[in-house]
C-alpha cells in the first residue's frame, strides 16, 4: 500500500522493526478478533437461559457461534506463530487478564472449538432461529453450516500437517469438484447506512493499493500467451507509482479484485478446498491424485494447460503453492501461511529490492504492548 500519509505501509511492515503498540501495523490482528471471540463467549454464557428457543435452536446457535470463534482464533494464530496467546477470554471485566498458553494449546482449543461447534450443529435441528446474509446462502441451516465447519477443520488440519485428517475433513465439507469454484462462505460489505464497505474496493487507478510487480513476473501463460487468468481477472495495469525508503519500490499493478463497496470476500472457498486436498496428498506422497485437482484449478480458473512438470513430491509442491497464490489472491495471507510452513519464505523476496537493506519477510506479528503489560 503505497500510502503518502503514513509511510509505515512501505517501512515498518516490509523494513522493521514491527510496533507491537500500534494496533493497524506490527500489533495488528488480534483486537478485533478478541472482541469478536468475547462477544461470542457473552453470548455461550446466556443461550441456555434464552427460552423461547427450543434445545435445537440453542444448539444450532451454540454451534454457530464456535464455529466463528474457531474462524477468529486461527486469525490469530496464522499471525502470531510463534506467540503464546490468551484463550480464555471471559465476560468479567473486573477478572484478571486471562493467562497466555502455548501456541500448541491454542490449535489445540481451536480445534475443540470446531469439534464442539460441529456436534452441536448436527443437534441444531433443521433451521436458525435467525436470519444470516447472502454471503451465507447455501449454508444457511444448521447442516450446511456444518460443511462449512468441516471446511475450516480441513483447512486447519493442512495447517497443522495432519494430511490424511484433512483429507477426512475435506470429504465433509463442501467440497464437489462439480460445483462452481467459487462456491463457498463469504464476508459481506454494503455501502448502505450503518454496514461496512469492502476496504480493499478501491478505485484501481487511482487508489493506494498497489499489486506487486512480482505478480506480474510470475504469472504463467496460457496457451494463447497471456497471462494466467487469475492475475488478468484480478489486477490492471495503472500508471505507475513508487514509495519506500531507503530503497524504492515501484508498481504499475492495480486491484480489480473487488470492483464495488459491496463485493463480498470468500472466508473459504471450493476452490481452496479442491488445493487442499491436492496439497494433503502430496504431503502423503499420494501424488496421483493430486495432480487432477491441481489441473482442474489450472484450467478452469486460469486458463492454463494442464499441469506438465515432474510429477515428484517437491515439484508437485511448487505448482501447488503457485496455484495458491494465484486462486487465493487478496483473499487473506494465504501466500505467507503457505510459504511459511514449509520454510520457503525466500522464495517470496521481492528481487528488485535486494537492499542494502533487504526487505524482511517477518515471521510473525509480536504480541500488542496493550496486551502485554496488564500480565507485567
Amino acid at each position: 500500500r503505497f500510502d503518502g500519509s503514513d509511510p509505515r505501509f512501505t517501512g515498518e511492515l516490509m523494513q522493521g522493526p514491527l510496533d507491537p503498540g500500534s494496533r493497524a501495523f506490527g500489533g495488528n490482528h488480534w483486537a478485533e478478533q478478541y472482541a469478536a471471540i468475547r462477544s461470542a463467549n457473552q453470548l455461550l454464557a446466556v443461550i441456555g437461559t434464552a427460552s423461547e428457543l427450543t434445545p435445537e435452536e440453542q444448539s444450532a446457535v451454540s454451534g454457530y457461534t464456535r464455529t466463528l470463534q474457531a474462524y477468529n482464533f486461527l486469525i490469530i494464530l496464522n499471525t502470531h506463530l510463534q506467540d503464546s496467546i490468551p484463550i480464555d477470554v471471559g465476560t468479567d471485566v473486573t477478572a484478571p487478564p486471562a493467562p497466555f498458553r502455548t501456541n500448541a494449546e491454542a490449535w489445540a482449543h481451536t480445534i475443540e472449538l470446531l469439534e464442539t461447534g460441529l456436534a452441536e450443529l448436527q443437534a441444531g435441528g433443521a433451521a436458525f432461529p435467525f436470519t444470516l446474509p447472502a454471503g451465507v446462502t447455501g449454508f444457511n441451516t444448521p447442516a450446511t453450516f456444518a460443511l462449512f465447519n468441516r471446511a475450516l477443520r480441513a483447512r486447519v488440519a493442512v495447517y497443522r500437517g495432519d494430511f490424511a485428517g484433512a483429507l477426512t475433513f475435506l470429504g465433509q465439507s463442501f467440497l464437489d469438484p462439480g460445483l462452481p469454484l467459487e462456491t463457498g462462505v463469504y464476508m459481506d460489505y454494503s455501502a448502505g447506512p450503518g454496514d461496512l464497505a469492502n476496504p480493499l474496493a478501491l478505485d484501481p487507478q487511482v487508489g493506494e493499493n498497489f499489486g506487486h510487480p512480482s505478480l506480474a513476473a510470475g504469472a504463467q501463460l496460457q496457451p494463447d500467451g497471456s497471462p494466467d487468468l487469475r492475475f488478468v481477472t484480478k489486477l490492471v495495469e495503472r500508471a505507475p507509482r513508487s514509495a519506500g525508503t531507503p530503497q524504492t519500490l515501484s508498481s504499475n499493478l492495480g486491484w480489480i479484485r473487488y470492483p464495488s463497496p459491496g463485493s463480498p470476500i470468500p472466508l473459504i472457498k471450493n476452490e481452496e478446498l479442491i488445493l487442499l486436498r491436492a496439497e494433503a496428498n502430496i504431503g502423503l506422497n499420494d501424488l496421483a491424485p493430486a495432480v487432477p485437482d491441481i489441473d482442474l484449478v489450472r484450467t478452469t480458473s486460469g486458463g492454463l494447460a494442464p499441469y506438465a512438470g515432474p510429477v515428484d513430491q517437491a515439484s508437485l509442491l511448487t505448482e501447488l503453492l503457485y496455484n495458491k497464490r494465484y486462486s487465493l489472491l487478496y483473499e487473506g495471507a494465504h501466500s505467507w501461511i503457505d510459504f511459511r510452513r514449509y520454510n520457503r519464505l525466500d522464495d517470496l523476496r521481492f528481487a528488485e529490492r535486494p537492499g542494502p537493506p533487504p526487505d524482511v519477510i517477518f515471521v510473525t506479528f509480536p504480541i500488542p504492548t496493550a496486551e502485554v503489560l496488564p500480565r507485567e
